[in-house]
């Protein structure tokens, strides 16, 4: 029997294989670091670079993970000395994440990381393609986001 190939089998299916390569970042940068590690690392940088500060609910929100699951991986970031968790004055609730100088010093090498990463996804694309692969992917979310 012969099954029809599906958008979310496929999606599924791609997304494992760019976790495996994002993975192989502990080769790359930090023995012990994930992909997500160096995601979030790279998240917190860009939002420096603006002036902004980042809380764990702004990662939430970026990554699309719930609050037990960014608990866990910024626990384990602290633990591996890539950032600390600062209170802001007012709400002991809230705390500002900060990046160490370990997880600073990997930045350029994440970064270099992901480029390659992207240039091997896209080779052999033109323009146009990667620019219709966003719209479409852009209204797979918003489909999948809505409650309808």
């Amino acid at each position: 029997m012969h099954r029809k190939r599906t958008v979310s089998f496929t999606i599924r299916s791609l997304s494992n294989i760019i976790r495996r390569r994002i993975d192989d970042l502990s080769d790359v940068a930090v023995s012990g670091m994930t992909g997500m590690h160096g995601a979030i690392i790279g998240f917190v940088c860009g939002n420096l670079e603006q002036g902004r500060d980042v809380f764990q609910r702004d990662i939430e929100r970026e990554f699309k993970i719930r609050r037990s699951t960014a608990t866990g991986i910024l626990k384990l970031m602290e633990k591996n000395g890539l950032l600390t968790r600062v209170p802001i004055s007012g709400d002991g609730r809230m705390k500002k994440i900060i990046l160490t100088d370990k997880a600073m010093a990997t930045f350029e090498l994440i970064d270099k990381h992901m480029r390659h990463i992207d240039e091997m996804a896209t080779k052999g694309l033109t323009e146009e393609e990667i620019a219709a692969f966003y719209d479409i992917t852009d209204k797979i979310r918003a489909n999948l986001e809505s409650k309808n």
